[in-house]
C-alpha cells in the first residue's frame, strides 16, 4: 500500500490518502493536547505508544464481532485503515463519574451509577463539543432514532469487551469516547482511536490515574502511564491468545 499526499491532519493523528480508493493511512502524532489545543506538548514516543494501543485494542474488537476501520499496524505509528463518512458526533460512554460531567453536575469524581450513562456530544471545537441528546440528533438530521439505537447497543457491546480486558489487568475503564462512521454499503463502523488520549483509565487497586488526565492536571509522568498501559493490554492479549 502506497501513501499518497496528506488529507487531513488533527491535534493527534495525521490521515494521508493511498494508492487504494477504500483505505487511508492514519499517523498517530508525539503531539498531545487539552482544552482544545489551548495546552499543548510533545511526547517523545507517544505516537508510537498511541498507535500500538488503538491497535490492540482496535483489533481485539474486530475480532469480536465490532465492525471498526481498523485493517492493520503497518509501522511503529501508523495504521492502515478503511475509509467510511464519519458521523457528526461523539458517543461518550460513562461508567463511572468523572470529568467534564463531574464538574458540570458537582458530583464527586469514582462515583459508580447503577447504570451505564450515554452521552452524544457534537463534533465542533468552536463550539467546545456540547452536549446534545437524543432528540436534538434527530432533528438535526445527524441520525434516525432506529440509528441511534444501533449506536447505543454497538457502544454498549464495545464497552463489556474493553472493561472485561482491562479488567484482567488492573485496569478500570471508568469512560471513554468514540466516534462512528458509515462504509460504503452503509454499515456503522467503528472508526475513532482507542488510547489513553480517548479513555480514562484508573487503577483498580490504587485508584492511580493512567491516562491524559495526567497531563492536562499537570500530574507528570505521562510517558510512563501510557507505556504502562500497553505493557498490560500486550500481557492481556498474550494470555488470551495462547
Amino acid at each position: 500500500m502506497k501513501q499518497l499526499e496528506l488529507l487531513h491532519e488533527g491535534k493527534s493523528k495525521m490521515v494521508f490518502k493511498t494508492d487504494s480508493e477504500d483505505r487511508i493511512i492514519i499517523q498517530f502524532k508525539d503531539d498531545v493536547t487539552a482544552f482544545y489545543n489551548i495546552k499543548h506538548a510533545k511526547l517523545e514516543n507517544k505516537g508510537k505508544m498511541t498507535c500500538e494501543i488503538s491497535s490492540m485494542l482496535l483489533g481485539w474488537l474486530n475480532e469480536h464481532g465490532i465492525n471498526t476501520h481498523f485493517v492493520e499496524q503497518i509501522d511503529h505509528d501508523k495504521q492502515l485503515c478503511r475509509v467510511v463518512k464519519h458521523l457528526p458526533f461523539e458517543v461518550i460512554v460513562r461508567n463511572a463519574i468523572a470529568g467534564s460531567m463531574a464538574k458540570r453536575l458537582g458530583l464527586e469524581e469514582g462515583i459508580v451509577p447503577e447504570n451505564v450513562i450515554f452521552d452524544l456530544c457534537l463534533r465542533s471545537d468552536e463550539l467546545g463539543d456540547p452536549l446534545i441528546n437524543d432528540h436534538h440528533a434527530v432533528a438535526l438530521g445527524l441520525a434516525s432514532y432506529e440509528e441511534l439505537e444501533e449506536i447505543y447497543n454497538i457502544s454498549a457491546k464495545v464497552n463489556e469487551l474493553l472493561s472485561g480486558l482491562l479488567d484482567g489487568v488492573g485496569i478500570n475503564l471508568v469512560d471513554f469516547k468514540i466516534v462512528f462512521g458509515r462504509d460504503e454499503n452503509g454499515e456503522l463502523v467503528l472508526a475513532d482511536e482507542l488510547t489513553p488520549d480517548t479513555c480514562r483509565l484508573w487503577e483498580a487497586e490504587t485508584g492511580r490515574c493512567m491516562d491524559k488526565d495526567r497531563f492536562r492536571r499537570d500530574m507528570g509522568h505521562v510517558n510512563e502511564m501510557y507505556e504502562e498501559v500497553a505493557c498490560r493490554i500486550r500481557e492481556a492479549l498474550k494470555v488470551l491468545h495462547v
